[in-house]
């Protein structure tokens, strides 16, 4: 992008290019880095008022004697409460992860587990499940993989009518998702993917949000851009499959909209767009216009409710929204259209206040939004413009380093689309704002001013002028031996002495 022989910016269009060019470099570093992060958890199930009822929550290291007296009076015990009673001191001693080590190490002990798990007393079978979850939320892979002769048991119960045990299986099936891919290699063909899909179609938000967790979990492993994702002729595969479908219905804002199973979802539709996979099938699906009105909803709600909890929900969706808009299949469908311009910023902007006072770990969350909206849209940068909203963006350089390079972004993004755009940024408050940005020692943040600053002596007759008397090259002198930005600076310098 800079000259290092002349130190000087190449002609204007070219230089305008390269500077878009890298940009968009630096974002899909960014992109790459959202993608790596995941959210692999497990979750454990357990009714604290039936743990008080059976006496506190001590829990006590079964040797293998004791496991072996307890599952045999769970097989042979004379009355049914014998045995029901023998499963509940297993499940509390496998609590402890000695005693889940013990317990897969003794033969057929699993399998016993699994003939009372299809055992036809109910009470009986949900205990055995109980007992399976316990083993599910094990740190140890070889503890889920010794799991692996109930899952199909657990695929089947997912059509049953009862949605405590549903839920409890789905839970289950989650936590062994996420521990093995031996676990996910063999549940993918007895059709653990069709089994969720007639499951989502349940009434009951305990079971969708369960089931809600189990998809992000399978989702989120590491093969699943090849293996479980995948487009294909099959039912088998999620984007296959009726549930793309599903997840948009239950993200669709209104009155029964659930938090709990939304925000489950919205990261299970964040998976399946950072995979890459077939993200304009999504788009064609509706999900910009899903994922555009539940922004607008969520910036309604943040200002009707103190409730912390929001800030779960618009975190994926701000990332799904920002992720799809990099797809050049958004610009083919109208992606940006379909978020309907200003609507959209003046939501994201109550968002991003909201963040600045409750939650500044995800104000940059929303300025990645917001870039990827200005970055091929003059419409959005006008809407930008005539909704006043470049000063509360100037406001926001002074939280942190990371925040000021995305806002300088943005602004760049508005200065690269002409001169009829950098006459409304200039001057006001960003002269003096770019010159104390100036002043950090921050490389990326400086970087970012020297590219919006070119950009604005390209555009802006006297932007330079200006410049120069407010002590502009004193200003750039500070940087001019800092190796990733002295070409820069000298080309700055040359630009604003020279024209």
């Amino acid at each position: 992008m800079w000259s290092g022989r002349r130190g000087l910016l190449r002609s204007s269009g070219c230089g305008v290019e390269e500077l878009r060019c890298r940009r968009r470099e630096r974002e899909a570093a960014l992109r790459k880095a959202r993608r790596e992060q995941q959210l692999v958890s497990k979750r454990l199930l357990r009714d604290e008022a039936t743990e008080e009822a059976e006496g506190g929550c001590v829990v006590v290291i079964l040797g293998e004697a004791e496991i072996q007296e307890f599952l045999r009076l769970a097989l042979r015990g004379t009355e049914e409460k014998e045995r029901e009673r023998a499963l509940v001191s297993l499940r509390r001693g496998l609590q402890h992860p000695e005693t889940q080590q013990t317990f897969i190490r003794l033969e057929g002990s699993i399998r016993t587990l699994v003939g009372l798990l299809t055992s036809n007393q109910a009470l009986l079978q949900l205990e055995a499940a109980r007992c399976l979850h316990e083993l599910s939320h094990s740190e140890q892979s070889a503890v889920a993989e010794a799991c692996l002769p109930a899952t199909s048991y657990l695929l089947t119960y997912l059509s049953g009518h009862s949605s405590d045990f549903i839920e409890l299986c789905l839970y289950t099936l989650g936590n062994l998702i996420v521990e093995s891919e031996a676990v996910r290699r063999q549940l993918l063909p007895q059709g653990i993917v069709p089994a969720l899909a007639a499951c989502i179609q349940s009434p009951h938000l305990t079971v969708l949000e369960a089931l809600g967790y189990a998809l992000s979990q399978l989702l989120q492993a590491k093969e699943a851009p090849e293996k479980i994702i995948p487009s294909a002729s099959t039912d088998s595969l999620v984007l296959g499959s009726t549930l793309p479908q599903h997840i948009l219905q239950l993200l669709q804002p209104g009155p029964k909209l659930n938090l709990g199973v939304a925000v489950e979802f919205a990261w299970c539709l964040h998976y399946i767009i950072c995979s890459q996979v077939n993200n304009a099938l999504l788009i064609t699906q509706g999900a910009l216009t899903t994922l555009g009105l539940l922004l607008l909803d969520l910036a309604a709600a943040v200002q009707r409710t103190e409730d912390a909890g929001l800030e779960l929900l618009v975190c994926p969706v701000v990332r799904c929204l920002s992720n799809l808009l990099t797809e050049a299949a958004a610009e083919t469908v109208g992606g940006p259209m379909q978020l309907r311009d200003e609507r959209v910023l003046a939501a994201l902007f109550i968002l991003l206040q909201f963040f600045l006072h409750k939650q500044p770990s995800l104000l940059p969350e929303g300025l990645w939004l917001l870039n990827n909206l200005t970055a091929n849209s003059p419409s959005f940068c006008t809407s930008l413009i005539s909704l006043d909203l470049i000063e509360p963006l100037l406001h926001l350089l002074s939280v942190s380093n990371v925040v000021s390079v995305l806002v300088l972004t943005v602004l760049c993004n508005v200065a690269e689309k002409g001169p009829a755009y950098c006459q409304h940024l200039w001057p006001g408050l960003l002269l003096p704002t770019l010159l104390d940005t100036l002043a950090l020692s921050d490389t990326e943040v400086v970087g970012q001013s020297l590219e919006l600053l070119q950009l604005l002596f390209l555009y802006q007759p006297g932007a330079a002028q200006a410049f120069l008397q407010q002590s502009g090259l004193q200003a750039l002198q500070r940087h001019e031996e800092v190796a990733q930005l002295q070409d820069r600076v000298h080309a700055l310098q040359q630009t604003a002495l020279h024209g």
